[in-house]
This record gives C-alpha cells, sequence and structure tokens, in this order.
C-alpha cells in the first residue's frame, strides 16, 4: 500500500492534531441507522454475500474521505492512495481468524476474490496482524443485534486506524431495511465533517450499486 507523508508544518489541524493527541481517549463516533433496502435487494437477486457487499461499499466510502486514510505515526501523518479492511472469520468452536481484503476491484471482481480469501482464512485462522496493519480499517458486526450505540475496544494513544461496525438490519415505519453502521475514528485526524462524509459516500456506494 503506497502512503504519502504529511508536511506538518504546513498541516491546517496541526493544533487540533497536538491537542487530541494529549488525551487519554482521543476518539471520535457516530452511530447512524443506513438505508440498506437496495443493497438487500441486490444480493438477493445476485445470490452474494450481504455482508461482503457491504463490507466492499463501507471500504470504498470510507477510501473517499482522504482524513479516514490517515495515519498517526511518530509523531506526524501519513496518508495512504487506499486501505483495505482487516476482519474476522469463524474457525473451529469459538475461535477466530484475521482476514484482510482490498477493495480497488469492482463487485464482479471483487466477490470471487473475497470468497476465496475468507475460504482460506477459515482454513488456516490466525489472529497474526498482517505486516501492514496501519493501512488497514478494524471491521466487525453484531448481526444479533439493531443496536443504538457501539463501544469498541482500541489501544489508545497513536493507534489510529478507523474502526466501522454494523448490526442488524430491521424495517422502520415505511418499510425500508435500516441497519446500525458505527464509525469510530482517532479525534486528532478526524473531526464530524469527515464523519458525515462517509456516510453520504456509502449512500452513494449503495445507490450506485450495478
Amino acid at each position: 500500500m503506497n502512503y504519502r507523508i504529511i508536511d506538518m508544518d504546513g498541516y491546517p489541524r496541526r493544533a487540533h492534531f497536538d491537542y487530541f493527541r494529549s488525551l487519554q481517549n482521543p476518539y471520535v463516533g457516530v452511530t447512524v441507522d443506513v438505508d440498506v433496502t437496495a443493497l438487500r435487494d441486490f444480493c438477493r437477486a445476485r445470490g452474494a454475500s450481504f455482508y461482503l457487499a457491504f463490507m466492499h461499499a463501507a471500504a470504498r466510502a470510507a477510501d473517499a474521505v482522504p482524513q479516514l486514510r490517515q495515519r498517526i505515526r511518530g509523531g506526524g501523518i501519513v496518508e495512504y492512495d487506499a486501505c483495505g479492511t482487516s476482519h474476522v472469520e469463524p474457525a473451529d468452536g469459538d475461535a477466530y481468524g484475521y482476514c484482510t481484503l482490498y477493495h480497488d476491484l469492482d463487485w464482479d471482481a471483487y466477490l470471487p476474490y473475497a470468497e476465496a480469501t475468507r475460504r482460506r482464512c477459515r482454513e488456516n485462522a490466525s489472529i497474526q496482524e498482517d505486516a501492514g496493519v496501519e493501512g488497514l480499517y478494524f471491521v466487525t458486526s453484531l448481526p444479533w443485534l439493531h443496536y443504538r450505540q457501539l463501544i469498541q475496544p482500541t489501544a489508545g494513544g497513536d493507534e489510529s486506524n478507523p474502526r466501522i461496525s454494523w448490526g442488524r438490519f430491521e424495517p422502520d415505519a415505511r418499510g425500508r431495511l435500516m441497519m446500525p453502521v458505527t464509525l469510530l475514528a482517532h479525534h486528532a485526524l478526524v473531526d464530524g465533517v469527515h464523519l458525515a462524509a462517509f456516510y453520504r459516500n456509502l449512500d452513494e456506494e449503495i445507490a450506485q450499486l450495478p
């Protein structure tokens, strides 16, 4: 994954960066109900995995926000050209392993690639993180719950991988399928306007399905 080093002398949020890095809990997050009706219908029509389809849309929505591709490193900032995702795949019993996927593929190419990668990860379950873990989004889901908020684990300090999570979708009063989606990011890099941009991009990704 390619990245560039941000010039901190010309960085417009330098004061905010320094301030939020000094906090014990420097993270900011929000949970929003997202309309996934069209995505559910798309997956049913194609016999495709809703989980993979949503992860593809969410990763592309995040990549469209430069601040979500940024990471704190050595007191400065690096910005990746694109970021993959790290999620868990079940193994025997209650065990699981980490699985990394990349999303710079259109849907038709992405699905067979992602399914094959998931199978390999299930067969060789490991929680050993990839060498390029800095350039990933951390993904999880709670398909059993339509939740209102979610507290996610973080390492604290300068650990700055965004977390993307979602729960169970349920119909609203209009019959639209609404799913809680949570985005958590390091406030030294990301403000509310950037969180809002992610959800706007996510709506557009779903609307643009082939």
